[in-house]
């Protein structure tokens, strides 16, 4: 604690007026800014302690001014410590372990403090109030307040003038008590659990000198409060993400024209297309107005108008129609000059050409984005250059013909062009290499072809190159070889590349995190390369002719999240890899791998996904698998896994879809399968890695807001994650296989053990998987009846018992079932009339049936009816008498008839002796007949006589 400690504190002072250490103590007392993040960590704050201990000098500090001690584990009782510092302006404790009840009476005499920042810590509840009376910024977010909202703790804070509340709960009286605070210029409760609808008479409205308001991310709703109005101060006002209503040219929004900052974003308001209600808003730069409901004007309303003021922020995507007809682009966009920054993006347009204009007239533009709006024909682009523009997005369209030949003379200092899933056939434009400032380029989803030209191989600044489903050709590699050194992502897969992939020295792809080449035409071994790419977290080489073995260099791969090698030719063992504890999903199916799994291959990693389908592999289902706690997908169909169903699997609570269909299990179905949840879960994988081209806080520094300062939110947020893989599954249900990704598979929940060898019954039990979509134990050897408690199975979307040897009736209750498309029972031993034709089992037909001679009822021709068949009436009869033959019983009585009878004659023998040496004489003269037949019939065999 002595001088080490102090040489720390030395290093974190950054104004000292002639503080002086002597003797291992402060000697003067004028500090002026003490910066002590991080240094008082470890530091016991108590009122014990020695002589020099740091926060007894603290108090001594007189002169100083600002006092940052966040992120230093500091308790309630520093505050015990601070009552000395009668000169200090601002104290920062943010992200502390301030919490519960915190008493601020030693604060007192601290007449000069303006602002205080006790965000990100556990306070529940502040007493003494008072001693804030001069303070004129107060931040108490990411806190847990609830009883400082009423109007008698508000009253002393009648000096505060920007009060931060993020993320802290509140109630909605809140904003009626508030009203009290006539000082107050900035006011933010992002994200602060109001619930209801604005006050209309009093409270937030009579703050006259409210400049910055901050209600986003509640669930307020109901129309925008008039009074509202009376805010004529106010430069910035984020409403968004709530739940207003009503159309904004009748709200009061139109008055506050001092606005320079609104955001209107993903609320239920009618937003009419002109945007002429904020015709007189000179000062207005941020106009955000994303995912409302557009409506049409006035046929006089939306006449060309010319605004007043010049936006730099305009954001209109995820816009909705409310009626028929087309959306327009807003008219006043032709009279905007300054813009920076527009998304119009998913939005329908109707079939509108690329708006150069507006590149045209706003020079200073930096990003575009026209994501999904329904632009079609050529790319148009301006007669001049656009020297700032950074990011050029217009994914997702109908553009067609060629990218123009002068694309990069126009835009030269592109640092993000993304033009996916658009129609362009052409070649990839050579100038796209010479883009010194490009980082990320998409062209995915065209029908791009050739080959990789030259001069993208050799850019400098590609971070991320993005070509999937195109028609281009070639060699994937040397292709790609000065690109390499520095690529963070490639994906090139679903094109025409072909051919082996050359060596590479580790230095060249040390910092590849994704690589992508599936579907395409490469061939050879996997490339031993690829084992010194350790910052690999996305590998997938699917769907190619890759042969030969996966060896033991794949453990080096310790980053591995995601592997997929399935869809080649590759053979042998899998490695087994103990040390890759971030591997989450692992594709190896439809190969030609072989040996048994009793070796561990991913013990206790976060895997997900584990697809071993159509391979060689033999023997048992090994016990390792169940020590895998996150595992949701398990698919080992079409091998040769034989024994009994491992009961250790019952133990993955997470599993929600499994497949040992086409194998070779045998014994009954385990009971414990009733317990697993099967409930949907999270499977599509998503890394939250990505890049952000945001200027936001230039343009918010530029207006000078407090707000923005304060809290560092803001409403705009666009970044690409660069990581993203979407993770697929293939899985057979409802007679077809399918393949299943993003939310769909986050739903599907199924298990699949057809085509074994399994017997037994199916146990009630397994009515329990509530949550279950997919059932399948088709073609085993499975008897006794269909559990009538199939009919919990709510979610059930198909069932396939067919090909077994059930027997009994088919449960009146299975009716009940109303998710049910795909059933059949056909080939069993099913007997008596089918269930009503009822909600699903009204659709269903003879072949859900055949197979079942003793059915009868619609679908079937078959009546149940006794002048029809005469067989059939009487089993009917007789189990409506006697109800479904239990074969447990049936057995159990079976044996002990024949005990009793066998131990009857043994007895009667015992004590007859006339009846028992008859017996035995009986038994005698039967075997010497038998003897003789015996030897006769053997001497009729001509290789006997032979023998003779």
């Amino acid at each position: 604690m002595g001088p080490t400690w102090l040489m720390l504190l030395l290093i974190s002072v950054l104004a000292l007026e002639g503080a002086v250490w002597s003797d291992g103590c402060w000697d003067e007392e004028r500090v002026a800014l003490l910066q002590l993040q991080h240094f008082l960590t470890d530091i016991e704050y108590s009122r014990e302690g020695p002589d020099c201990s740091p926060l007894k000098w603290l108090s001594k500090l007189g002169s100083l001014e600002t006092l940052d001690l966040s992120i230093t584990n500091a308790k309630n009782n520093l505050l015990l410590h601070l009552g000395g510092l009668s000169s200090l302006i601002t104290l920062i404790l943010q992200q502390n372990d301030l919490k519960e009840t915190i008493h601020l009476r030693d604060l007192y005499n601290l007449t000069n403090l303006k602002k205080l920042d006790l965000s990100y810590n556990r306070i529940e509840s502040i007493h003494e109030l008072c001693a804030l009376s001069h303070l004129e910024t107060l931040d108490l977010s990411y806190n847990e307040v609830n009883r400082f909202v009423t109007s008698k703790e508000l009253h002393v804070l009648s000096n505060v003038e920007n009060l931060i509340l993020d993320y802290t709960p509140l109630d909605i009286n809140f904003l009626q008590s508030i009203s009290i605070l006539t000082s107050l210029k900035t006011l933010s409760l992002f994200d602060s659990a109001l619930v209801g609808i604005l006050p209309t008479h009093q409270g937030l409205c009579y703050l006259n000198n409210l400049e910055e308001l901050s209600l986003n991310g509640n669930a307020l709703g109901g129309a925008v409060a008039p009074c509202l109005g009376n805010l004529t101060s106010l430069r910035y006002l984020d409403i968004s993400n709530n739940h207003f209503t009503g159309n904004i040219a009748s709200t009061p929004l139109a008055n506050l024209t001092t606005l320079q900052f609104l955001s209107l974003s993903n609320n239920h308001l009618q937003v009419p297309m002109s945007f002429r209600s904020f015709a007189n808003h000179s000062d207005l730069k941020v106009l955000l107005a994303d995912q409302n409901n557009m409506v049409a004007d006035e046929p006089t309303a939306f006449q060309t108008w010319w605004p007043k003021f010049q936006l730099e922020i305009f954001s209109m995507s995820n816009c909705m129609i409310e009626e028929h007809g087309n959306l327009q682009l807003p008219n006043f966009l032709y009279f905007q000059h300054d813009l920076r920054d527009v998304d119009l993006s998913y939005c329908d347009f109707g079939g509108i050409r690329f708006p150069h204009w507006l590149l045209e007239n706003n020079t200073r533009l930096e990003q575009v984005y026209m994501i999904d709006t329904s632009i079609v024909g050529p790319l148009f682009l301006p007669s001049h250059p656009s020297f700032n523009l950074k990011v050029f997005d217009i994914s997702n369209n109908k553009i067609h013909h060629d990218i123009p030949r002068n694309f990069c003379s126009l835009f030269p200092h592109l640092e993000g062009l993304f033009m996916s899933k658009n129609d362009f056939k052409t070649d990839i434009p050579p100038c796209l290499g010479g883009l010194r400032r490009l980082q990320m380029l998409d062209l995915s989803h065209n029908d791009l072809f050739g080959e990789i030209p030259e001069e993208l191989r050799m850019s400098s600044s590609l971070a991320n190159l993005i070509l999937s489903n195109n028609s281009l050709s070639g060699k994937i590699i040397p292709t790609v070889y000065h690109l390499i050194i520095l690529l963070e992502e490639l994906r090139l897969d679903g094109n025409k590349f072909e051919g082996e992939i050359s060596y590479f020295s580790p230095i060249s792809i040390k910092n590849l995190q994704v690589l992508d080449v599936s579907d395409n035409d490469i061939s050879g071994e996997l490339p031993t390369w690829l084992w010194d790419t350790i910052s690999l977290k996305i590998l997938d080489f699917s769907k190619n002719n890759f042969e030969g073995p996966i060896t033991m260099q794949l453990c080096k791969l310790i980053n591995l999240e995601f592997l997929d090698l399935s869809s080649n030719h590759l053979s042998g063992t899998i490695p087994s890899c103990s040390n890759l504890q971030r591997m989450r999903h692992v594709h190896l199916a439809n190969n030609r791998l072989s040996g048994t799994l009793s070796n561990v291959i991913f013990k206790s990693s976060p895997l997900v996904t584990l697809d071993l389908s159509g391979n060689s592999f033999t023997g048992k289902i090994p016990n390792w698998i169940s020590t895998l706690p996150t595992l949701s997908v398990l698919l080992l169909k079409e091998n040769q896994f034989d024994g009994e169903f491992p009961l250790q699997l019952c133990k993955l609570q997470s599993l929600s879809i499994l497949d040992f269909s086409h194998n070779k299990l045998s014994g009954h179905l385990p009971s414990c399968l009733s317990n697993l949840t099967l409930k949907p879960s999270e499977k599509s994988y998503v890394d939250s890695g990505g890049y952000q081209f945001d200027f936001f806080d230039d343009v918010m520094v530029d207006m000078g807001l407090t707000i923005y300062n304060l809290t560092g939110l803001v409403s705009v947020y666009r970044g690409y994650p660069f990581t993203y893989h979407e993770e697929d599954v293939l899985f057979s249900t409802k007679g077809a296989t399918y393949t299943y990704k993003g939310n769909i598979l986050d739903l599907l929940s199924a298990i699949d053990l057809s085509c074994n060898q399994l017997t037994g019954i199916i146990l009630p039990g397994f009515g329990n998987l509530s949550k279950i979509r997919g059932l399948n134990l088709s073609h085993n050897n499975l008897t006794g009846p269909i559990p009538s408690t199939f009919s919990e199975l709510k979610q059930i979307e198909s069932l396939d018992l067919s090909y077994n040897n059930l027997s009994g009736r088919i449960p009146s209750e299975l009716t009940e079932m109303t998710s049910l498309e795909v059933f059949s029972v056909a080939h069993n031993n099913l007997s008596g009339p089918l269930p009503d034709r009822k909600n699903q089992f009204g659709t269903f037909d003879e072949s859900n049936y055949e197979g079942n001679s003793l059915l009868c009822g619609p679908p079937l021709s078959k009546s149940c009816n006794g002048g029809d068949s005469p067989t059939a009436p009487n089993a009917t009869s007789s189990e409506e008498e006697h109800g479904h033959i239990d074969m447990v019983d049936f057995y159990i009585s079976f044996a002990t008839s024949y005990a009793i009878i066998f131990l009857t004659t043994i007895l009667v023998l015992y004590i007859n002796p006339y009846w028992r040496r008859a017996c035995f004489y009986f038994i005698e003269d039967r075997s010497i007949v038998c003897y003789f037949f015996i030897v006769d019939s053997l001497r009729q065999l001509p290789c006997f006589r032979r023998n003779i």
